[in-house]
């Protein structure tokens, strides 16, 4: 069984469902609401389920080559003393990969990359979905001067955090809401003498880390508690302002920066968990399905775990109804078995993923409850004694936790 689908959303969920879908013989249009992929973004860190999803889906190889294995590095405080260290070479040996740093501009071009380039459609904004048709859903679109509707077998809701298809679909849900912190993030103009791969520093309520990429630059961002809206005219100086007298090398970092590369978002996430990641043919993922604070690293990761996830779901009930019924001289229909098979495969997705995505969502903020918001001085003090104080291992253990994630098979990859 095949199909065709419509993917919302031209981010790293959505492109890798793209290429997951097309993978096991979907036919796929991506709708990029912007009118150019013009890659913005800073950096972001691979960990071992990621990479497991992108060897999945066929790009990982190409991930890697554009990435910095992160094998040093840890949490600090803004003196510089060390509250916990990084093992990279350990996490190698348990998973077969360290974690990665890359610029988000070169994942999102490694995705692309996968998929033929008439396959995104840019410039073209999905308004609504309408699912009456309990086997087809209509997309209606609009931008660019160009009104339309698109029918598909199935949608993926890839359109971010503040996704109009999960307002559309579960009007009742409270949607994203702020958690209390803003992040600004840049990538460095030019190379950083760096003495680790990956760092967080972490003050009374605020943290500042860096990940350094292959060509010698580095990304660096510095997430604060913050009331929603909050700007500042002058971006970087107040960065300087702030994390100036933070240890090296925050200072050669933002030293390193052009002030028009600085970016900054309040961070909001689904504190309330979705009842459902599928509405009738419409399937959520990544940010729409799950939005969560970046405390562990995570979020692009379970984007990807989705996207293979749901390929593998489509491509399993695929299988089983080939061979359940070949041979059967009262065999359903095919279009009836294709219906049934779906609506079979998405509710696999949304066993298999709701659980784990919810999961780490919350641990996740727990996590950013614990590191960057604490803000008392008494209790960053306790907290910091407790770091200190953990046995060898437990860093590598907390990374496991999430990280160890095996992904289905989606079949051999051919060219």
């Amino acid at each position: 069984m095949s199909g065709n689908a419509v993917v919302v959303g031209g981010g790293i969920g959505g492109l890798a469902a793209a290429i997951g879908l097309r993978r096991i013989g979907w036919e796929v249009t991506v709708l990029e609401r912007a009118s150019a992929l013009d890659d913005v973004g800073a950096g972001i860190s691979l960990h071992a389920n990621g990479i497991r999803a992108l060897d999945a889906l066929g790009a990982g190889e190409a991930v890697r080559g554009a990435a910095r294995p992160q094998y040093s590095g840890g949490t600090r405080v803004p003196g510089g003393g060390w509250l916990a260290r990084m093992d990279g070479t350990a996490l190698e040996r348990e998973l077969g990969t360290p974690i990665v740093g890359i610029p988000r501009a070169a994942l999102h071009r490694a995705l692309r990359a996968a998929l033929p380039a008439e396959s995104v459609v840019v410039g073209v904004e999905v308004t609504s979905v309408d699912l009456t048709d309990p086997h087809r859903a209509r997309v209606l679109t609009g931008g660019m001067g160009a009104e339309g509707v698109r029918e598909a077998d199935l949608v993926v809701a890839a359109d971010g955090v503040n996704s109009r298809l999960r307002a559309q679909l579960f009007p009742d849900h409270p949607g994203p809401v702020h958690s209390g912190a803003t992040v600004l993030r840049a990538i460095t103009d030019t190379p950083v003498p760096l003495t680790s791969d990956f760092e967080l520093t972490w003050g009374r309520g605020a943290e500042f880390g860096h990940i350094a990429f292959a060509d010698g630059r580095a990304e660096w961002h510095a997430v604060l508690n913050s009331r929603p809206g909050v700007r500042h005219a002058d971006p970087l100086q107040e960065m300087r302002r702030r994390f100036g007298d933070w240890h090296d090398p925050i200072p050669a970092l933002l030293a390193a920066t052009h002030p028009g590369a600085v970016l900054h978002h309040d961070i909001h996430e689904l504190a309330t968990p979705l009842p459902m990641f599928v509405s009738g043919r419409v399937a959520l993922l990544g940010d729409a399905a799950h939005a969560m604070t970046p405390n562990l690293g995570q979020g692009a990761c379970q984007a990807l775990e989705d996207a293979v996830t749901l390929a593998a779901a489509l491509a399993t009930t695929t299988d089983s109804r080939h061979s359940r019924h070949s041979h059967s001289p009262h065999a359903p229909r095919d279009s009836d078995t294709a219906t049934s098979g779906i609506d079979a495969a998405l509710a696999r997705y949304d066993a298999e993923r709701r659980p784990r995505g919810q999961a780490v969502a919350r641990a996740a903020r727990q996590a950013g409850r614990m590191g960057q918001r604490l803000a008392h001085p008494l209790a960053v003090s306790v907290r910091n004694a407790a770091l200190r104080a953990a046995p060898s291992g437990a860093t590598l253990r907390a990374i496991l936790r999430h990280a160890d994630w095996t992904a289905p098979s989606l079949g051999p990859i051919t060219e």
